[in-house]
């Protein structure tokens, strides 16, 4: 069992508090390998803003769980080097058992996602609960989810979108214990998030798509006030990105994201918690696409992912300042 304060990390529940009354949201930034963990923490710490690294059931097969765990303590070291002890949060995107959550905390986790949306009603607040009643024990912080979002992100799959219905929050929460919410308002997993027909186009024949379910949020605050909601699949998917992407070989079609200016009113509410995951793929991408095809003879991953690195860290640090309002809040 490895105790994720002895690794340098916090919980969020200090952290949400602080956001919600400050009209901020802390950025949740998925990662998988060593650039991306790098260049979160630089922009983060250039942007003075809290942070919470997470990390998906794919990404600990992908990266292995004994590395991620010292990624995450590298990354508290990291900040320190770099000047500022920014506040870090190592938490589980999308766990869908007991067992995973289970294992994440024994390595070093300081929050869990339970997300039991796809299960009956009942179900998801008992497995839930179940998550809550462990992780509360070590001190970790629980999300759970209510609502489905559709869209693909690594394991986590669905057709259609299915909103949070504000009847049920005051039950859930009370129920299972839970420190947060994720809710469903109308964001979506991974680069396509809608489909052309789905959209309208504005006086820059930009395809905008649905807005937000503001009212649903809204409702959701009246009956659990000052309780940390989080939106997932909240990537803007910039459409200079995927142009990038698409001039230097690339093949995204109808890659449509949500406006960052809906980010940033739903950041302003009880919403303290914006996954994006997404938009750092697009930005490694590009870079790693203009490097391999403006310099063929380049064999240096270094080369290539340098380039990709820089360009997510600054990525990261514009939807610090200008989306979640995150910046100088560390």
């Amino acid at each position: 069992m490895v105790n994720y304060k002895d690794l340098g990390l916090v919980n969020s529940r200090e952290l949400f508090k602080k956001a919600i009354n400050g009209g901020y949201a802390i950025p949740a930034f998925n990662f998988n390998n060593m650039e991306q963990i790098q260049a979160i923490i630089q922009a983060c710490f250039e942007a003075k803003s809290p942070v919470i690294l997470q990390v998906s059931s794919g990404a600990r097969k992908y990266a292995n769980q004994t590395l991620l765990r010292y990624m995450a303590q590298g990354a508290v070291e990291y900040a320190k080097e770099l000047g500022y002890a920014i506040p870090i949060v190592l938490h589980l995107d999308h766990g869908d058992t007991f067992e995973l959550c289970k294992s994440c905390i024994e390595y070093g986790f300081s929050s869990v996602m339970i997300d039991g949306s796809a299960h009956p009603y009942d179900e998801n607040v008992e497995l839930t609960r179940k998550v809550v009643e462990y992780a509360h024990k070590y001190d970790v912080t629980v999300e759970g989810e209510l609502g489905v979002l559709a869209g693909i992100e690594d394991d986590v799959v669905a057709a259609s979108h299915v909103y949070t219905r504000p009847e049920d929050v005051e039950d859930f929460v009370s129920k299972t214990g839970v420190d947060s919410l994720a809710i469903s308002i109308g964001t979506s997993h991974g680069a396509n998030k809608f489909k052309p027909e789905q959209c309208t186009r504005n006086a820059d024949g930009i395809l905008v798509p649905p807005p937000l379910r503001f009212d649903i949020l809204k409702e959701i605050e009246k009956r659990i006030p000052g309780f940390p909601i989080v939106l997932h699949g909240s990537s803007s998917v910039p459409q200079d990105l995927v142009k990038s992407i698409n001039e230097h070989g690339g093949a995204l079609k109808d890659a449509i994201g949500i406006p960052e200016e809906q980010l940033r009113e739903a950041s302003k509410s009880a919403v303290c918690k914006i996954n994006i995951d997404s938009d750092g793929r697009l930005a490694m991408t590009a870079a790693v696409r203009e490097v391999l095809q403006e310099k063929p003879a380049e064999f240096d991953p270094r080369k290539y992912l340098g380039p990709a690195r820089e360009r997510l860290k600054q990525l990261y640090i514009h939807k610090c300042i200008d989306v979640l309002g995150s910046a100088n809040q560390a």
